[in-house]
């Protein structure tokens, strides 16, 4: 499926980390704890209406011990 704006890429983005976080067992509030970020920002990012830079999403992969790439599985 091919995803033409921005905005829409980075709902899925969000929606497939909420995905692998949730599959853990985190929380939102447990989950900043531990990537050290706010709740709020974690929640925008999942929701797509916040851009996340690549160090953050380095770091998100590496604590849901996953590789990077699977959050872009459209």
């Amino acid at each position: 499926m091919y995803m033409d704006t921005e905005k829409e890429k980075l709902k899925l983005l969000g929606r497939n980390i909420a995905k692998y976080r949730k599959n853990l067992g985190y929380s939102q509030n447990k989950f900043v704890e531990i990537i050290n970020i706010s709740r709020e920002h974690l929640a925008k990012i999942e929701t797509g209406r916040r851009r996340l830079s690549l160090k953050l999403l380095f770091k998100i992969a590496d604590s849901l011990n996953v590789s990077e790439k699977v959050f872009f599985e459209f």
